[in-house]
C-alpha cells in the first residue's frame, strides 16, 4: 500500500539574529524546510554581524538560556567553552558588590553563566544550526510585507538588494526580526488591531570597551560594582571573555553618563563607590574603542493579550520584548521562547499553533519583564511607569533578600535561581525565604572584594595594586 502523498512543510524566519536562529534550532525538525531571510550578509565566523549594534557591549548568557539552548542544540555550551568562552559559576565565581554589600562566594551554587563575547555566541550557534541541509539563508533580502489575511498569514513579501521584488509561501512565519520588528504595522494592516505596548525607560546610558587582560582569563572571575541604592550613580561590570579579554561595560543615569572619550572610560571607572574595576583597567591594554549606547529602553508588545491572531505567524525574542541591557536577560529569554516552541511542534504544525507558542514565549518575557521593570522604575528618572505602594513593598522587600544574601546561602541561591531565570520569582515568597528575610544575614558583612589567594597571586604577578575605595 503506498503512502499518501504528503505536501512539505516550510517555516520562513524573519532575521538572522540569535533569536532568528534559534527559531530554526526548534522548528527544524518538525518542518521540511527552513529559510532565514536576512537583511545583511551573515559572516562565516565570530566577527561582527551587521545590524547588532549591541555586540560592542558585554552579552554574558545566563544558565536559564544556556540550558535552553543544549535542548535545543545539544553540546553547543561545551562547543562555546571549547572556542574560548568562560564557564562562570555563580556566586562561586564572582566578585559581586550589590546595592546591599559584599556577596560571598558560595561553593555549592549550581547555576553559571557563559561569559563570552557576543560575537563568538552568535558564531558557534549559527554554526550549529546551518550545518542541518534543512536551513538556508537569504541574505541581503528584506521582508516588506505578510502575505495573508487575519486568519492566516501565508508567507512573506521580499525585496532584494537590487530591487527585485517577489513572494515566498510559507506554512508558519516567524518574525525574529528584533527590535525594528514591522509586526504591530503588519497586523495593522491585516484588520487587528487593539495591540498595546509598555515602554519603561530609565535613562541609563552604557559605555564599553574590551581590553587585553593583564592576567589569565581563564577561570578570572567575573567582576560586578552596582551603584548605592541611595544616591543612585556609576556602576560596571569586567566579564572575562575568550583570547585573555576583559569586556567591560560601565553605566549611569542621567546626569552621570558615561562618554566615548577614551581618556574619561577609566576616571569614569574610578568614580564607581568602589575602585576594583578601575584598578584592574590601570594594568590592562585597551583593544577597542569606546561604545556607548543610550538604548536601555524596556519594551513589550503583548501580542498574548489580543483577541485575534492570524494561524501561520509567530514573534520572538526582541521582536516580543526587549529589556535594559543591565539584567543580562535578552539571549537567555528568546532561547527559553524558541524551547517552548520547539516542545510546542514535536508534532508538527497542530491547529492553533501560533496563538498556544504565543502565550508559551510570553511566559520567559514575562518573568524577564518583571525583574527588570521592578527595579528601573525606581530610578527618579525613568519614565513610562511610577512605582506605587505595592512596588515600593517588594522592593523593600527584593532589597532585604539581597541583604541577607550577602550572609545567608538559602537566600543567595533562591536569588541566584531567579535571576538567571532558572526559577520563578514566587521562589522568594517561599516560607523559609521569607522567614530567612526576616532573620538577615546569618554571617557578617565582609568589606571588601573576595579575590582567592590564586588571582591575588596572579594580580601580585601583574603588577595590580588594589586601592582603598572612596566610599563603601
Amino acid at each position: 500500500m503506498t503512502e499518501p502523498h504528503r505536501i512539505p512543510t516550510r517555516v520562513v524566519i524573519i532575521g538572522g539574529s540569535l533569536a532568528g536562529m534559534l527559531a530554526a534550532a526548534a522548528v527544524k525538525d518538525s518542518v521540511d524546510t527552513v529559510e532565514i531571510i536576512e537583511a545583511h550578509e551573515l559572516p562565516s565566523g565570530p566577527e561582527s554581524r551587521a545590524g547588532v549594534p549591541q555586540a560592542a557591549h558585554i552579552h554574558p548568557l545566563l544558565s536559564g538560556g544556556a540550558d535552553a539552548i543544549n535542548a535545543l542544540l545539544p553540546g553547543t555550551i561545551d562547543q562555546l567553552v571549547a572556542a574560548g568562552a568562560n564557564r562562570v559559576p555563580m556566586t562561586t565565581n564572582m566578585v559581586y558588590l550589590s546595592a546591599e554589600g559584599w556577596y560571598r562566594r558560595w561553593r555549592k551554587n549550581t547555576q553559571y553563566l557563559i561569559a563570552a563575547s557576543r560575537n563568538l555566541t552568535d558564531s558557534v550557534i549559527r554554526q550549529q544550526v546551518l550545518k542541518d541541509p534543512r536551513v538556508t539563508v537569504h541574505p541581503l533580502c528584506r521582508v516588506t510585507n505578510l502575505l495573508g489575511d487575519s486568519d492566516r498569514v501565508t508567507g512573506v513579501r521580499l525585496l532584494t538588494s537590487d530591487g527585485t521584488e517577489s513572494e515566498l509561501a510559507a506554512d508558519l512565519v516567524i518574525d525574529a526580526s528584533g527590535r525594528a520588528t514591522r509586526t504591530p504595522r503588519w497586523l495593522a494592516e491585516l484588520g487587528i488591531t487593539g495591540l498595546t505596548e509598555d515602554r519603561v525607560n530609565s535613562g541609563l546610558a552604557y559605555a564599553s570597551r574590551v581590553y587585553r587582560a593583564p592576567v589569565s582569563t581563564n577561570g578570572w572571575p567575573v567582576i560586578n560594582v552596582m551603584a548605592d541604592p541611595q544616591e543612585p550613580g556609576a556602576a560596571g561590570t569586567i566579564v572575562p571573555i575568550e583570547e585573555d579579554r576583559w569586556h567591560v561595560s560601565l553605566y549611569g543615569p542621567p546626569g552621570s553618563h558615561p562618554s566615548n572619550d577614551p581618556a574619561e572610560f577609566e576616571r569614569y571607572a574610578r568614580s564607581l563607590r568602589h575602585p576594583i574595576i578601575a584598578d584592574l583597567l590601570a594594568r590592562a591594554e585597551p583593544l577597542t574603542d569606546v561604545t556607548v549606547t543610550h538604548t536601555t529602553t524596556n519594551r513589550r508588545h503583548y501580542y498574548e493579550r489580543l483577541k485575534a491572531w492570524p494561524e501561520g505567524l509567530i514573534a520572538l525574542g526582541d521582536s516580543v520584548a526587549g529589556f535594559n541591557p543591565i539584567y543580562g536577560h535578552g539571549m537567555s529569554v528568546a532561547a527559553q521562547g524558541a524551547l517552548a516552541l520547539k516542545q510546542l511542534m514535536s508534532s508538527g504544525l497542530p491547529k492553533g499553533l501560533a496563538r498556544q507558542a504565543q502565550r508559551a514565549i510570553a511566559r520567559p518575557v514575562s518573568v524577564a519583564w518583571s525583574l527588570a521593570v521592578g527595579q528601573d522604575i525606581h530610578y527618579p528618572t525613568t519614565q513610562g511607569k511610577r512605582p506605587n505602594i505595592a512596588d515600593r513593598l517588594l522592593h523593600r522587600y527584593v532589597s532585604r533578600l539581597s541583604h541577607t544574601a550577602t550572609g545567608n546561602f538559602r537566600v543567595a541561591t533562591a536569588l541566584t535561581e531567579v535571576l538567571t531565570l532558572q526559577a520563578e520569582p514566587t521562589t522568594l515568597l517561599r516560607p523559609d525565604i521569607l522567614i530567612a528575610a526576616v532573620a538577615g544575614p546569618l554571617r557578617p558583612q565582609l568589606n571588601g572584594p573576595t579575590f582567592t589567594d590564586e588571582e591575588r597571586r596572579r594580580m601580585h604577578g601583574a603588577a595590580i595594586s588594589l586601592n582603598r575605595p572612596h566610599s563603601s
